[in-house]
């Protein structure tokens, strides 16, 4: 286990330092070629829950140290293990031991002497005052629901009743949610498979099921084949609120990694035009869709600049329909990256927002009369959502604001929202929607 100790307090040691998860931890896990399976799988969960409970678990950290350590791997291992004593099932003697060893194994440089016998110390002493120490950050709302103080204070102004509910559902493992092809396979019928495969599940829309614990995708009956995607309920609302009919032109801007433009194909027989600005993720949109056996015209694009617009013969000269899924803080799934909360600074959301309302503006030129742009981010802050779009409508005097309408006919569908904005909750994540029209 020492192994994996190790393995996460670089990870987590590096997203302290700036870098995204994503890319911090398979690099902390190249640097230990011979790591089991298990040890791997086991960093990955020391390195989200760490991350996950990193203000609480940071607090009581500066509570047992005298003095800030200068040694930030030893601070990270720390962490880690304080992790696994607060919040894992494993044994705290061999914690501590584990932990003791690892720093042991420290190298460029080596850890001074001191190092064993100071994790050895502050964790011990974590085991024997815990209740005291606790009860010290009673008050400290970073420690207790482990999120900055920034991020804390703006949910509390803008969603009253509903902060804490959104802080806590954050810290949840998110739920792994699939879409169901029901132009292949009826949701009955597909829950049978599931069901043979000894794998229990919930139907909580249309398409949308809910796995009552997590499975490899490659164990998913059906996804090789592509009668099934792994999508949240949240994101799947998109292909709904569009209603794309057949033969519409259909731009969907900033597509990657092309969950919703696989959806959209699935229900509608549409000359869709996928589009991002990153030709690597635009890829993975292409290895989607040969999944899916479905078709797009893929370009690489700013959805800011009209220069791939322009240049595109291709490509219609007005869209019937149009997707803005904005770049984003991704404050609405940062149960599924833990990093965000410590990455993201306050003056980050404003930043956003000016980028959200470039693309809004431009993509809104290509749109023709009649048709329907769907706005979307992944955010749950006011900033980027229903600020941004009625500062776009005081602008645009040919737009309209459509109704918030999720589809009347599925008594399945469990969503929490108001007016558009999905509020976090165990179905699904925190998404938000304005569909606009173009008078």
């Amino acid at each position: 286990m020492y192994i994996s100790q190790q393995i996460a307090a670089n990870a987590v040691n590096q997203v302290l330092s700036g870098r995204n998860l994503t890319l911090a931890l398979p690099a902390a896990l190249a640097l230990f070629p011979s790591a089991t399976p298990q040890q791997r799988g086991a960093a990955q969960d020391l390195s989200y829950g760490t991350l996950r409970f990193y203000g609480e678990i940071d607090a009581y950290l500066v509570q047992l140290l005298e003095k800030p350590l200068t040694d930030d791997r030893i601070n990270a291992l720390l962490l880690v293990a304080i992790y696994q004593l607060l919040h894992d099932k494993a044994d705290s003697f061999t914690v501590v031991n584990q932990a003791v060893h690892a720093v042991s194994q420290l190298k460029r440089p080596a850890p001074k002497s001191w190092a064993k016998g100071l994790v050895n110390a502050i964790l011990r002493n974590f085991l024997r005052q815990k209740d005291q120490l606790q009860a010290k950050l009673s008050a400290n709302e970073v420690a207790t629901y482990s999120y900055p103080k920034w991020w804390i204070n703006k949910l509390k102004t803008q969603y009253p009743s509903h902060w804490q509910a959104m802080l806590e559902t954050g810290n949840q493992h998110p739920p792994m949610t699939l879409r169901v092809n029901t132009q292949k396979i009826s949701m009955q019928d597909y829950l049978q498979l599931l069901t043979r495969q000894d794998i229990e599940a919930k139907q909580i829309g249309a398409q949308a099921l809910i796995l009552a614990n997590p499975v490899p995708v490659e164990k998913i009956q059906g996804f090789a084949d592509g009668i099934v995607s792994v999508q949240d309920l949240g994101a799947q609302l998109a292909a709904y609120l569009l209603d794309a009919q057949a033969g519409m032109n259909l731009l969907d801007a900033c597509c990657a990694p092309g969950g919703k433009t696989g959806h959209i194909l699935e229900l509608a027989d549409v000359a869709l035009t996928a589009m991002d600005s990153d030709e690597t993720r635009l890829q993975r949109v292409q290895s989607n869709l040969n999944r899916l056996k479905l078709k797009a015209n893929l370009l690489v694009g700013d959805a800011s600049t009209t220069d791939w617009w322009n240049d595109a013969k291709a490509v219609p000269q007005l869209f019937d329909l149009i997707l803005a899924d904005v770049p984003c803080s991704a404050s609405g799934i940062v149960r599924r990256h833990v990093d965000i909360k410590w990455l993201r600074r306050e003056a980050d959301i404003a930043s956003f927002a000016r980028q959200q309302a470039k693309i809004l503006a431009n993509l809104w030129q290509m749109l023709a009369k009649g048709g329907k742009l769907l706005y979307i981010t992944c955010s749950v802050f006011n900033e980027e959502n229903q600020q941004q779009v009625d500062n776009f409508l005081q602008l645009n005097a040919d737009a309209t604001q459509l109704p918030f309408a999720l589809p009347a006919n599925d008594a399945s569908l469990e969503v929490t929202h108001i007016n558009g904005q999905l509020i976090p909750s165990n179905a699904h994540d925190g998404f938000f929607y304005a569909l606009l029209q173009k008078h």
